[in-house]
């Protein structure tokens, strides 16, 4: 008798690290009768079980789908190296955790796109699950392969692999899609053009093969236009309006191994509007859209009880700008502590930090505190709209010992548009900062056991954004700014990491790149490029050699800065913004100028709240006395 597809695949298993990620069967995980459904999803995560589970979006969507009578949702990841090796030696398909089916036997392939780095994972599960890697390939017996996630924004270098692309938010667009596939299946699947005539028409969705790109004579792009009528010119993100109308997920997956951030999680708004001009996420999720603080609450309590968690984590961009932040924490903190359940909130900014609130989410246990000042001077600090001074980051230094910390990351960005060595200078300044302040606080015997980490990331410019029109430091030069800041950090007390330049360098590629970049992704996949976001897979040689053979010059989209007129591969792919408004942003940039956060202050008229009839969503319970310090969180 010939062998299943499940033997094949427990035969392997102990052949492979971490088993566990194959294996399935988690608590809560939803198996369907894929007989009782007319759409069949596979969610598949573009890289390692323990980085797709830690994901909430997938969380969010799997709920979305699943919570539908007339379809199912299942889970299939990235294999690791090991496990890809064992899989094509014995036929093993791609394949789902929940049924162990074959991936390619689903009617959508769907693709979270969370980090540029994840492109040639992409195409390793296409590849596993028997999908034609290029769109024009696939006929009508083929899935049809979607993507959504920030980098949908700029998928341009993805655009020959994918049907269709999801801007912004899935809760409810994807109910448009799933319906939309329903009615063209149910009149017969004749033509699979006619399939993604009906995707382009939905609010959000992008199908790359009813557009064609022309070039100017030096290389930038002259035009993006639909080649079939009816087909939008600018492609509109979807949005949605309000949190609290939208089912969450309270029995979300619970991992069978240790993931990346394993705990509860709750997402307490969307959207950020601080104007950090380096972040992408702030400037495609705009305008900032609350949960009331009596739904954050339920949620919390139901999920920690639907799951066993023992830490929860109120997300988003920028978690402790919520309103009613201070009573939301502490009244969960009150309510779960009892069980030993840690209430948590992501990395912390540094312009309004509370010692109430630090008390407030420590009171379980107290780990460490990331601060994120993302400028080591106050002049660049300007320059990005990083509204902090100098004095907030040492009073949130401070709170921080004061509070019980004996651990503190500073995160930074090194190369970022105008700096000098000063600049970086000044970020080696702020680690002797915190063991100074550790030493005021605490007295020099306990600031002994205190850790200071400054972690420093390279700066990549990102599509839009105002400084999508800036150029990316050379490698070289990024080196040897790297080490400039270490001649300055002498403490052995203070630990110094920093992110490799050339995996910055192939981000900033896939970042910018345009269409001609995809015969570079591929070309890298072909070559054997996995798992890039890995420093031990991660081969920059390789990815050079790649983009040489398929004539990409990557200078050409990394080293150079653009003009404000140019034709950029993402002006078709709106996030609502108005590129006038990116042109003003970047020239206050260059004043070093700072906008106010329009959260509270007056619109400065960036263009989404108009284009898309939404504005900022603020939903405190009560009212916050003025001895309640508001803190806000390192994404920007």
């Amino acid at each position: 008798m010939a062998e299943t597809l499940r033997e094949r695949i427990e035969r392997v298993l102990p052949r492979v690290s971490k088993p566990a990620r194959y294996t399935g069967g988690e608590w809560n995980a939803v198996v369907k009768d894929h007989a009782k459904v007319d759409v069949k999803v596979a969610w598949t995560f573009p890289d390692a079980y323990e980085v797709g589970m830690s994901h909430l979006g997938s969380l969010i969507m799997y709920h979305q789908i699943n919570r539908r009578d007339d379809a199912c949702c299942e889970r299939a990841y990235a294999p690791w190296t090991d496990m890809e090796k064992e899989m094509r030696a014995e036929g093993i398909p791609l394949f789902t955790l929940e049924t162990w089916t074959p991936v390619r036997e689903f009617d959508i392939i769907a693709f979270p796109l969370l980090y540029e780095l994840t492109y040639t994972n992409l195409l390793t599960c296409l590849d596993l699950a028997g999908v034609p890697l290029l769109a024009e390939q696939r006929t009508e017996a083929d899935p049809l392969v979607i993507a959504g996630g920030p980098c949908a924004f700029n998928c341009e270098p993805l655009a020959p692999f994918l049907d269709v692309a999801v801007l912004g938010d899935g809760e409810e667009v994807i109910h448009e899609i799933l319906d939309a596939y329903k009615a063209w299946r149910d009149a017969g699947r004749r033509d699979r053009r006619e399939l993604l005539r009906r995707m382009a028409g939905i609010t959000g969705c992008y199908v790359p093969s009813l557009y064609a790109v022309e070039y100017n004579p030096d290389g930038t792009i002259k035009a993006y236009r639909p080649t079939e009528p009816g087909v939008p010119e600018v492609v509109e993100r979807a949005t949605v309006k309000d949190l609290d109308s939208i089912d969450y997920p309270t029995r979300p997956v619970v991992p069978n191994t240790q993931i990346v951030f394993d705990r509860a999680q709750v997402e307490v708004f969307r959207g950020c509007t601080r104007g950090c001009r380096f972040c992408h996420a702030g400037y495609i999720t705009r305008p900032v859209r609350e949960r009331s603080p009596e739904v954050v609450q339920r949620l919390a309590r139901e999920i920690v009880k639907n799951t066993g968690y023992s830490e929860l984590s109120l997300v988003s961009l920028s978690t402790a700008d919520y309103t009613d932040v201070q009573q939301t924490v502490s009244r969960l903190s009150d309510q779960l502590r009892c069980d030993g359940v840690n209430v948590t909130l992501p990395s912390t900014r540094v312009d309004a930090f509370s010692v109430a609130l630090a008390d407030a989410v420590s009171k379980v246990r107290k780990g460490s505190i990331t601060l994120a000042p993302e400028g080591g001077s106050a002049r660049i600090r300007r320059v990005i709209n990083k509204t902090v001074s100098d004095r907030d980051i040492r009073e949130a230094m401070r709170a921080a010992f004061r509070s019980g910390y004996r651990a503190v990351k500073l995160y930074f960005i090194l190369g970022l548009p105008t700096e000098t060595d000063a600049d970086l200078e000044a970020i080696a300044e702020k680690g002797r900062w915190a063991l100074e302040i550790a030493e005021e606080e605490l007295g020099r015997q306990e600031a002994r056991k205190v850790r200071v980490t400054i972690s420093v990331s390279v700066f990549v410019p990102k599509p839009h954004t105002p400084f999508q029109f800036e150029p990316q430091v050379t490698l070289a030069e990024a080196r040897r700014r790297q080490e400039h800041i270490k001649r300055f950090l002498k403490d052995r007390r203070i630990e110094y990491k920093y992110h490799e330049a050339d995996v910055s360098h192939i981000e900033a590629l896939l970042s910018l790149g345009d269409r001609r970049v995809a015969a570079a992704v591929l070309k890298a996949w072909q070559m054997g490029a996995r798992f890039d976001g890995w420093n031990e897979h991660f081969d920059y040689n390789l990815w050079l050699r790649a983009c040489a053979e398929a004539g990409v010059d990557v200078a050409f989209y990394t080293y150079r800065r653009k003009g404000y007129g140019e034709r950029f591969a993402w002006d078709h792919l709106s996030p609502g913004l108005s590129r006038e408004w990116l042109i003003d942003d970047h020239r206050r940039a260059m004043a070093e100028v700072e906008v106010e956060d329009c959260r509270w202050e007056n619109c400065d008229l960036c263009g989404v709240c108009m284009r898309y009839d939404v504005l900022p969503t603020l939903k405190p319970a009560g009212f916050v006395g003025e001895d309640e310090i508001a803190v806000t969180d390192s994404a920007g």
